[in-house]
């Protein structure tokens, strides 16, 4: 699956008073149809797409529909096979913040009414980067909540990955052959000297807590102690080991250069840059879950040279290569996004409305190198990435064949063995 996506980020900032919409400000608004012109432009079937949140959840089991509509018909009419992106980083005024522990089940029923009304669309990411949303907004003090301590940390933590359990139960319960792809952040924390391999092994036991819960994995006793020290009940802990549906996911995860970190003895954390890669940290992802994996999102600025993002482009493909031809089961690829975004040269946290050149287009909707690049590279791989064997495709249903005979018996023998996984208790601890 050769896929791009619609940056919808939409978080708060100076302490809630200004709504950042990336889509507003990206001009997606304007030019949606132009923007799925150039998705099949570039041969891409596959689009990470959501509505905004905040506009179209006004109220609790309150929905204003009416942009979904148009664009969600009309991705169906061109047969793009959208990857539901429903929580970009952030929720309506109404809700507050991540803090707030009524976001779990009020986004639950917001999915389930999005998968009532959408009954074609079968591939979502309920949240996107749950651990980075967590962490920006309750740990790094940038966006929402902004708070800073572990406990508004975890407390984020535990509602965000509670609200992505809950959306994809209530999914299923309309389509059970539904598929989840995570987009999660894989990081690595490298210890710049020895006083700093205690601090280091820490961050890198943390950078796997968003998944743990989400896929119902015991956590290390390290960070067990952390989640509890800092608000997690017995009782949240066993609702994320008691309702694990890793066996409806596929392991999405993003890499940036920003992804690595150098740790020093006190623990701050630096960007390192690319040192180990895309290759090494999704093994390591890969071994602990031992889920079917995506890349779910790369890029990087396009600089004085003009080729940056082109060279960058081809070594996360080389990188995808080399976890394939190890055996890691890897069905698909993202350049994210469509377009260049505006001002994720501070992560968002001024509205300095600077481009952040990363698109396949830029912001006139004209092509970039890397998108010339990134076309190529679909032309020429298309028919070979998809498997190494018959038996590893992924059972995604194009909405032109929603409602053939073939698509409704995959639909009903889902249901039955979601039935069964219901009745059985299957969704238990993976180990």
């Amino acid at each position: 699956m050769f896929a791009t996506g619609i940056e919808n980020s939409i978080p708060k900032i100076r302490n809630g008073t200004l709504r950042v919409d990336q889509m507003e400000s990206c001009g997606h608004y304007l030019h949606w149809r132009q923007d799925f012109d150039l998705v099949q432009e570039m041969g891409i079937h596959f689009l990470r797409y959501g509505p905004p949140l905040y506009t179209t959840l006004v109220a609790a089991d309150k929905f204003d529909w009416e942009f979904a509509d148009l664009t969600f018909a009309e991705l169906r009419r061109r047969d793009i096979v959208p990857i539901v992106d429903l929580c970009h980083f952030g929720v309506p005024d109404f809700i507050g913040d991540f803090q707030n522990p009524d976001f779990c089940e009020i986004f639950a029923r917001y999915a389930a009414a999005f998968a009532r009304r959408f009954p074609w669309v079968q591939v979502y990411t309920p949240v996107n980067e749950m651990f980075i949303c967590a962490q920006f907004s309750a740990k790094y003090g940038w966006w929402n909540e902004q708070g800073t301590t572990d406990r508004t940390f975890v407390t984020a933590l535990k509602h965000i990955v509670r609200a992505n359990v809950r959306a994809m139960q209530e999914i299923l319960k309309v389509r059970p052959d539904a598929i989840f792809i995570q987009s999660e952040s894989s990081e690595y924390f490298h210890a710049e000297n020895p006083a700093a391999i205690a601090p280091a092994e820490i961050e890198n036991s943390k950078r796997f807590l968003s998944l743990d819960l989400n896929y119902g994995h015991r956590v290390d006793s390290t960070m067990y102690e952390y989640l509890f020290d800092n608000g997690m009940t017995y009782d949240e802990y066993h609702f994320f080991l008691g309702n694990s549906l890793a066996h409806h996911c596929i392991l999405g995860n993003d890499y940036y250069w920003t992804n690595e970190h150098r740790v020093s003895a006190d623990g701050a954390t630096r960007a390192s840059g690319e040192i180990f890669g895309y290759c090494e940290i999704t093994r390591q992802y890969y071994q602990r879950y031992r889920l079917p994996v995506m890349h779910t999102e790369t890029n990087i600025a396009e600089g004085p040279n003009g080729d940056e993002a082109v060279n960058w482009l081809w070594k996360e493909w080389a990188n995808v290569l080399r976890v394939r031809n190890d055996g890691v089961p890897t069905v698909g690829f993202t350049w994210y996004s469509l377009t260049d975004q505006m001002d994720w040269d501070t992560a968002l946290r001024e509205p300095n409305m600077r481009v952040h050149p990363v698109g396949l287009y830029d912001l006139n909707r004209q092509i970039r190198p890397v998108g010339k690049s990134y076309k190529q590279l679909i032309s020429d791989w298309q028919a070979v990435l998809p498997t190494q064997s018959v038996c590893l495709v992924v059972p995604v249903v194009p909405p032109s064949e929603h409602d053939e005979r073939t698509s409704e018996r995959q639909r009903s023998d889902a249901r039955q063995l979601r039935s069964v996984e219901l009745a059985s208790g299957a969704t238990t601890a993976r180990d």
